[in-house]
């Protein structure tokens, strides 16, 4: 027990920068403070005494923003970084290392009282706003971008944007020692990618019927994320 929860501090040093010392983060991490209370409540919900788990994570509830559920299973090293908002369900399971931001639901779709919450592999990371609803499987070293809502399961070593969310298995492999991939600025633009492959071929097929050679227009393509073109209306 003492591991893990060490293991809970540890982790807030290595992914949050804004970590300066143990006494901070022992005191001022809501995040940290509900991991610390699920364990308890969990363990006390693992001995028979439900009623009295619930009673431990409603306290912590009120305290952080944060409800977990004491019948979920979180592995080492979970950090929840701001963490007002998060719902955990009873039936989810979590792998460890890994991230959640705030606002994030890994919530259930039926009301079968057996499993009916998402399960996350090791190394996932969830962005701000996301919710994962249902009983399925996201799978290791993967990351949900933010707001983005998941209800199917996807494959390990993938990214995940958009409402639904839309899975982009990652080419590269992973790491030896994969550790958290929290590089939010780099996600795929599934519905902006979809837009311009739309636009080129709608052009082509103009350009064939009048009987003119295809070239490709510049401003199809965004540059550095911007749009160009003289045509556009607002």
């Amino acid at each position: 027990m003492w591991q893990t929860l060490h293991q809970d501090v540890q982790a807030i040093f290595e992914r949050d920068p804004a970590a300066r010392s143990m006494l901070e983060v022992i005191f001022c991490y809501p995040g940290l403070h509900a991991v610390w209370g699920y364990r308890l409540s969990h363990w006390l919900w693992m001995h028979g005494a439900k009623l009295l788990g619930r009673i431990v994570s409603q306290f912590f509830r009120s305290l952080t923003g944060i409800e977990i559920h004491p019948g979920a299973t979180l592995g080492p090293s979970f950090f929840i970084d701001h963490g007002m908002g998060v719902v955990i369900g009873e039936t989810a399971e979590v792998g460890a290392n890994v991230t959640l931001y705030h606002g994030v639901t890994l919530g259930g779709t039926s009301l079968n009282k057996g499993k009916r919450h998402p399960t996350l592999g090791d190394n996932v990371v969830v962005g701000a706003g996301a919710k994962i609803l249902g009983a399925i499987t996201i799978g290791n070293n993967s990351r949900v971008g933010a707001n983005a809502v998941v209800v199917k399961p996807v494959p390990p070593d993938s990214v995940v944007v958009g409402v639904p969310g839309e899975v982009v298995v990652r080419s590269q492999p992973p790491a030896i020692k994969p550790t958290p991939d929290l590089e939010h600025g780099k996600m795929p633009d599934v519905l902006g990618d979809s837009l311009i492959a739309v636009m080129a071929r709608v052009e082509a097929l103009e350009d064939r019927l009048n009987g003119h050679e295809h070239v490709p227009t510049k401003h199809y393509v965004p540059d550095h994320g911007l749009w160009r073109g003289e045509d556009f209306a607002i």
